[in-house]
């Protein structure tokens, strides 16, 4: 194969050699620049993305941090206090209004029982007491006519301490 290009290329004549090496480097000089404008439409059609991106890794690093912090940090303790005062101290005016019954069938078990009570009340009462490592166990929620606004049965247990 490269001894025909060979004897091909020594047939031209010096003019034609001259001619054809010319037309090479025009198109290898076309083909470089389009290359690069292909290059450059590229990189600022990407450059949002990667300005995107590092700000989610920004987010990231911090997340990481404040999860080592946590990992740190000592575990929180579980009250030794009956469960039931624990419950009724952590219900607030929105709910104690609600409030129509709370058992205690032992110390580590609760069940409350609420009227009608605000859904998002609820939900950030029950969030507090994961802070003091307590979970509801089980809950049955029923929708009232007013929007926003259920009644609640749940079962509230101790977390168990790992």
């Amino acid at each position: 194969m490269m001894g025909k290009l060979r004897k091909a290329w020594q047939a031209r004549t010096p003019r034609e050699r001259a001619v054809l090496a010319a037309l090479g480097v025009v198109l290898a000089a076309a083909l470089l620049v389009s290359l690069v404008q292909a290059a450059g439409h590229a990189r600022s059609r990407l450059r949002p993305s990667v300005m995107a991106l590092q700000e989610q890794l920004v987010q990231l690093e911090q997340q990481a941090g404040e999860i080592e912090r946590l990992r740190a940090a000592p575990a929180a303790t579980v009250s030794q206090s009956d469960l039931r005062s624990l419950v009724q101290a952590q219900i607030g005016a929105d709910l104690s209004r609600a409030l129509v019954r709370i058992d205690a069938p032992d110390p580590d078990r609760v069940e409350v029982v609420f009227g009608a009570v605000a859904f998002s009340d609820w939900l950030r009462w029950v969030s507090g007491l994961k802070a003091q490592n307590v979970r509801v166990a089980a809950s049955r929620i029923e929708a009232l006519t007013s929007p926003g606004v259920v009644s609640v049965t749940a079962t509230l247990v101790r977390a168990n301490r790992r």
